[in-house]
């Protein structure tokens, strides 16, 4: 039986996928042309070419798969659902805002346009307490809608509903019934403030999918119970399974990762 002694760290960049190998006391590096198309394929010919494909006891990864998404506009097709009235806090924001007092500021258009965000009528107060129960009609209503509109992936953003999931699991359900990929914010950031809330779990729902079957592939070519760590943007690693759910935390995964490692290497860490 082989022993897996090895730890590996890998990066996907979009020219290079570089590679670090630390086995006992023997430490070694690696480089191979990056596969931007499928990057899970240049990091298995890097660890054929390291002869660690068999020998790992864990890889640790760190991906630009979702800030290139972001980068790029080349996200999913997605959609969002949310409480009647809250359409537009995704576009409204915070006063946070480089020019405060520019009448032609130019903003970045939303991950999600107006003609995707569609609303359900409920209401939840601050505690999670019913004011307004979820009209089933609304949700069937929302729900056709984003299938009409020819997307993949909803994000859910209820309000209030980290106080209580209820509302927000139904229309999540529904959602996932009809096919769709689905990110709910109880689920993604169950957190107060609102526009934060609801721009996370849209970005979970651009770039979801494709770190969802980007993460399968590669697990898929690994050795069976290999544990597989994604980098987040915190500089924490989390599963790939968390990280196949809750893609957003992988947004700055790469970038967090190569600071992490050079404060390691200039000493901070």
């Amino acid at each position: 039986m082989t022993e897996r002694s090895a730890l590996v760290g890998v990066d996907t960049g979009g020219t290079f996928t570089d590679f670090v190998v630390i086995d006992g006391d023997d430490i070694r590096v690696h480089k191979v042309l990056s596969t931007p198309d499928s990057p899970d394929r240049a990091i298995v010919q890097g660890l054929r070419e390291l002869g660690v494909l068999d020998r790992m006891h864990a890889l640790v990864h760190g991906s630009t798969v979702a800030t290139n998404a972001v980068l790029e506009r080349k996200g999913v097709r997605a959609g969002l659902i949310t409480t009647s009235g809250f359409r537009d806090v995704l576009e409204i924001g915070r006063q946070t805002r480089p020019k405060l007092y520019d009448l032609r500021v130019t903003r970045e258009e939303p991950l999600v346009p107006r003609d995707r965000r569609v609303e359900v009528i409920e209401r939840l107060d601050e505690r999670g307490g019913v004011m307004t129960p979820l009209d089933a009609e609304s949700v069937t209503r929302a729900v056709q809608a984003m299938v009409d509109s020819g997307v993949r992936s909803v994000a859910v953003c209820l309000l209030f509903s980290f106080a209580n999931p209820a509302h927000e699991e139904a229309v999540a359900a529904a959602a996932r019934a009809a096919g769709l990929h689905v990110s709910a914010s109880f689920e993604v950031l169950p957190e107060f403030r609102e526009y934060e809330r609801t721009s996370t779990v849209v970005l979970n729902a651009y770039v979801g999918p494709l770190m969802d079957r980007y993460l399968a592939r590669l697990e898929e070519a690994l050795p069976d119970g290999l544990p597989l760590r994604i980098m987040q943007s915190n500089g924490g690693s989390i599963s790939a399974a968390t990280a196949r759910r809750e893609a957003a935390r992988t947004l700055l995964s790469g970038p967090a990762a190569g600071g992490g490692g050079a404060g390691f290497v200039g000493g901070a860490g």
